[in-house]
C-alpha cells in the first residue's frame, strides 16, 4: 500500500453506489458521493497550500464534512487534528499555536469571531459546513484524487491529552496505530458490510472518530450520522440500526425513556459503551428491560482501544474485558515497573501496533511515560481477575471522566482559586448516574464565601461546560496527609453517595 489508511479505509467507497452515510433528516450520501468530497476537500487543502506532515486543525459542529475532511487529510498525507467544539477561545489558541497547524476550519458564524486569533498566530482561517467558504473552494474541484504516498509510521493525527498538572499534551497517533486497531475491532466485534451503525458521538476524539468511523469504513457498513444524541431521533431511527456504540450517559437516558423494551431492540445486533466506566447496576439494568449485554470496552487517546468484553461470551459487570489480540497488557508496580500477580492491583501497562508514537515535541515527558521495554504507562489502576478480566480501579492522576470528556482537576481549580470568596479549592469527580462522573468543587470559602451562580457565570468565559462544576461543597479546610498533600481520595470516600442523596 502505498498510502495504508487512505486505501484501506477510504479508497473502497469510490464508484461504489452503495449507501454510506443517513442523515438526521433522512436524507442519504452514497459511499461514491462521500469518496467524491473526500476528493474535493483533498484538492482545497493543497490549494491551501498544505503539504504531507502539515497540520490541519478543525473546530465545527459534526457533519458529514467534518468526516470528510478527516478522509481527505489522510488521502494527501496532512495530520488530522480535530478539536472539542466545546474550547473557548483561549483553549483553541493554546493547540493550534502548539501544534503549528496552518490551516484552522471552523464553524462559518465563528469566522468573524476567531479572525484575531488567527491573524495572531500567522494561520489561514476557514469556514467549514453548509455555506462554508472551504466548501465553497473545494466545489469544483476534480472527484478524482491521487493520494499521497504515506507509510504505516507516518503521523495521521494529533489528539490533545493532558494530566492533572501541566500542559496539554499531543498525542502522536501514526498510519498503522490507527489502521491496525479498526482491523482489529471488526474481527473481535464481527462488523460486516450488512451492519448501519447509529452514530451519536462527537467525531473531535478516540471513539466517536477512531473507533465508530474507522470501524465503519473498514468492514464497508453503513451509519445513521446524527449530529448529537437526542432521545427522539434515536428513538425515530433506531429501527434501521443494528448496533450502537456510546458512553454510559446515552444508555441511563435511554433507560429513563418508557419508549425503550425488548421490541424497540429486538433487531439490535451490538450495543458497546466506553470513555467512562459504565456502572454494573446501569449494565444490570439494560439486560433486565432490553435482553441485551451492553459490551463494555477499555481504551485512552494515546493507545486506542486495549481491552474488550467478549463478543461471544459472559460480559462482565464492572470489567472492561480482556485485551485485545496484538495487545500486551499486564499489571505492574507503579514504581518499579516490576510485573504483579494476578489478582493484585497496580499500574495497566501496554504494548502494541495501537500504542502512540509519543507526545507531540514533548520528549522527555514521552520517555517518562514509557518502560525501557516499551510498556506504555497509562496513568490507570488496575487488577486482572481470575478469569482474565481488566478490572480498572482508580486512576494515579485523578482524572475526572464525565460523560465521555476528560476533565483535569488542575486546570479547574486554577479558575476557582481566583474567585472572591474562595480561599482554596478541590476539584474531584463523583459517582453520578446520567454522566458517569461528575465534576464537583470542593471549596474553603473566605469571608461571607463565594456566590456560586457568579462562578459558574464567569467558569463560562473561559471553560468549557463538561469542566464547570455539577456541585459545590464547602468545608473549613480541605484534608491533608502529613506532607501537606490534599487527600483527594478521601474526599472521594467521604462524597461517594453525594448524588443519590440529593436526589432523594
Amino acid at each position: 500500500m502505498t498510502n495504508p489508511i487512505y486505501e484501506a479505509l477510504f479508497a473502497p467507497l469510490a464508484d461504489s453506489a452503495r449507501p454510506f452515510l443517513t442523515l438526521a433528516d433522512g436524507s442519504g450520501i452514497s459511499a461514491a458521493g462521500f469518496h467524491d468530497q473526500i476528493a474535493r476537500f483533498g484538492h482545497a487543502l493543497r490549494a491551501c497550500g498544505l503539504e504531507p506532515g502539515d497540520r490541519v486543525a478543525v473546530q465545527a459542529s459534526k457533519s458529514p464534512q467534518v468526516l470528510a475532511l478527516y478522509g481527505a487529510a489522510m488521502a494527501t498525507g496532512i495530520v488530522f487534528l480535530p478539536l472539542n467544539t466545546a474550547y473557548t477561545s483561549d483553549e483553541l489558541e493554546y493547540f493550534v499555536s502548539d501544534c503549528g497547524a496552518r490551516l484552522l476550519l471552523v464553524d462559518p458564524g465563528r469566522i468573524d469571531a476567531l479572525a484575531p486569533l488567527a491573524e495572531r498566530l500567522g494561520i489561514v482561517l476557514e469556514s467549514l459546513g453548509p455555506d462554508g467558504s472551504f466548501d465553497a473552494m473545494a466545489v469544483d474541484q476534480s472527484t478524482a484524487i491521487t493520494p499521497t504516498p504515506r507509510n504505516g509510521d507516518d503521523l495521521a493525527a494529533l489528539l490533545y491529552t493532558s494530566g492533572t498538572t501541566g500542559r496539554s499534551k499531543g498525542a502522536m497517533l501514526s498510519q498503522n496505530n490507527l489502521l491496525s486497531n479498526a482491523e482489529t475491532l471488526v474481527d473481535l466485534w464481527q462488523f460486516t458490510e450488512k451492519d448501519v451503525l447509529l452514530h451519536a458521538l462527537p467525531i473531535f476524539h478516540t471513539h466517536g472518530l477512531f473507533v465508530a468511523s474507522n470501524v465503519i469504513l473498514r468492514a464497508g457498513a453503513q451509519m445513521i450520522f446524527l449530529p448529537k444524541f437526542d432521545l427522539d431521533q434515536v428513538f425515530g431511527m433506531l429501527d434501521q440500526a443494528t448496533t450502537m456504540m456510546g458512553v454510559p450517559t446515552f444508555y441511563t437516558r435511554l433507560l429513563g425513556d418508557p419508549r425503550l423494551s425488548r421490541d424497540t431492540v429486538s433487531h439490535m445486533r451490538l450495543f458497546i459503551s466506553g470513555s467512562a466506566p459504565l456502572l454494573a447496576e446501569t449494565h444490570a439494568q439494560w439486560n433486565d428491560r432490553t435482553g441485551h449485554a451492553i459490551l463494555e470496552r477499555y481504551g485512552m487517546t494515546e493507545t486506542n482501544m486495549l481491552t474488550s468484553n467478549p463478543y461471544a461470551g459472559a460480559r462482565r459487570p464492572g470489567t472492561v474485558g480482556m485485551p485485545l489480540p496484538g495487545v500486551s497488557l499486564r499489571i505492574a508496580d507503579p514504581d518499579t515497573g516490576a510485573e504483579l500477580p494476578q489478582g493484585a492491583t497496580g499500574m495497566i501497562e501496554v504494548k502494541g501496533p495501537n500504542v502512540f508514537q509519543g507526545y507531540w515535541q514533548m520528549p522527555e515527558k514521552t520517555a517518562a511515560e514509557f518502560r525501557a521495554d516499551g510498556y506504555f504507562m497509562t496513568g490507570d489502576l488496575g487488577m486482572i481477575d481470575d478469569q482474565g478480566y481488566v478490572n480498572i480501579v482508580g486512576r494515579a492522576k485523578d482524572l475526572i471522566i464525565s460523560g465521555g470528556y476528560n476533565v483535569y482537576p488542575k486546570e479547574v481549580e486554577l479558575a476557582l482559586d481566583d474567585m472572591p470568596g474562595v480561599l482554596e479549592s478541590a476539584v474531584i469527580g463523583l459517582p453520578h448516574p446520567d454522566f458517569g462522573e461528575a465534576v464537583v468543587a470542593v471549596i474553603v470559602p473566605t469571608g461571607e464565601g463565594p456566590d456560586t451562580a457568579q462562578i459558574l457565570q464567569q467558569l463560562a468565559e473561559t471553560l468549557a461546560r463538561y469542566k464547570q462544576p455539577k456541585a459545590f461543597i464547602m468545608l473549613p479546610e480541605l484534608p491533608r496527609n502529613t506532607m501537606g498533600k490534599v487527600q483527594k481520595a478521601e474526599l472521594r470516600k467521604t462524597y461517594a453517595a453525594y448524588f443519590k442523596e440529593t436526589a432523594a
